[in-house]
């Protein structure tokens, strides 16, 4: 079988949401993938993924590289040498592959798909138009399937890592915890500091034990969040670490992040702290039991907005405590009963 190379040169939340999508071309080959920086660790997550590719592309990202011929041309003699019979370039409803397309026919590539609402000229040989209506994890899925894909029998499509994740007793306890994630790679996907802390004060108060957790630059955020309420675990996970963390939990409590669908490709609940920039019908956690908090309709909705175009962040502070408090009971609940049943 001939190799595959799947592209998705987006954040570590963005790669996780494509893992579906991956295996369902896994059918065709093994399947190298190629990401950015801000993907490459969920990309050693995903299973069926043979080996990884790392480019940072100067026309996606928070913060795009320059624009280096070198760097290009090295990714062009590196897919080459790869020898792939086809490429599927998965990106977001709002982004464009055909930049990715051309560096892919320069590497030969004989057979390039991808998801196109603009004139792909001779760089495509499938323009995927994307139905409407779907979540980003199901829009995936449907263009592998026209690139040739399928899931494996008895593959159920939900976000998946790989296992067995780590050991992280150190960490956190066996069981009975809530896990509270302050921070976001979007500012305007994440909660307030304060409204983040009296989520950790409250659930707390409610009896439950709670994680707060976050990457190495979150240190100073999560240490304030957690206060004397939580455990701060700022910058003490790796992501397979925090995945280990995240399956032993009760729910989750975070924004439209990569956490968030972290939580469901280990299976865990999560409470969503939903910005409208985007939609959730879209980038809601995908495939467990969920609770979308937030106005869906505030003056946000649909912006992309990377910081809260509206003062004082109502679409996120309108929602209380006692709401999150609720959620998380009503998910850990629905659990129990599950085992039960």
């Amino acid at each position: 079988m001939s190799a595959v190379l799947a592209v998705r040169l987006d954040s570590d939340g963005d790669v996780l949401l494509t893992g579906p999508a991956i295996r369902a071309l896994g059918r065709l080959g093994p399947v190298d993938l190629l990401v950015s920086p801000a993907g490459r660790h969920a990309a050693d997550l995903l299973p069926a993924v043979r080996s990884t590719l790392l480019f940072d592309p100067p026309w996606s990202g928070l913060s795009p590289a320059p624009v280096d011929a070198a760097a290009v041309q090295d990714l062009v003699h590196r897919i080459a040498a790869g020898r792939y019979a086809r490429a599927v370039v998965f990106t977001s409803f709002h982004q464009s592959p055909l930049p990715m397309a051309l560096v892919l026919r320069l590497a030969g590539v004989p057979y390039v798909a991808a998801t196109s609402e603009d004139y792909p000229g001779t760089l495509l040989d499938v323009r995927h138009r994307r139905p409407d209506g779907l979540h980003e994890v199901e829009a995936a899925l449907d263009l592998a399937a026209a690139a040739g894909g399928s899931l494996p029998p008895g593959d159920d499509g939900r976000l998946a890592v790989r296992h067995p994740l780590p050991d992280v007793a150190h960490l956190a306890p066996s069981s009975g915890y809530v896990v509270v994630h302050p921070s976001a790679s979007v500012p305007a996907r994440a909660p307030a500091p304060a409204q983040a802390r009296a989520l950790v004060e409250s659930l707390a108060e409610s009896g439950r034990t709670v994680l707060v957790t976050g990457g190495p630059a979150d240190r100073s955020l999560t240490a304030d969040v957690a206060g004397e309420a939580g455990v701060d675990l700022g910058g003490r996970t790796t992501l397979p670490e925090l995945a280990g963390v995240l399956a032993a939990a009760d729910a989750v409590v975070v924004g439209n992040t990569g956490p968030a669908h972290l939580a469901a490709a280990v299976g865990t609940p999560v409470v969503s702290l939903f910005s409208p920039v985007v939609p959730a019908d879209r980038w809601a956690p995908y495939g467990v039991p969920s609770i979308v908090l937030g106005d869906q309709g505030a003056a946000c909705a649909g912006t992309r907005a990377r910081t809260c175009p509206v003062a004082g962040h109502p679409c996120l502070t309108s929602v209380t405590t006692e709401q999150v408090v609720a959620a998380v009971d009503a998910l850990a609940r629905a659990a129990r009963q599950e085992v039960v049943a």
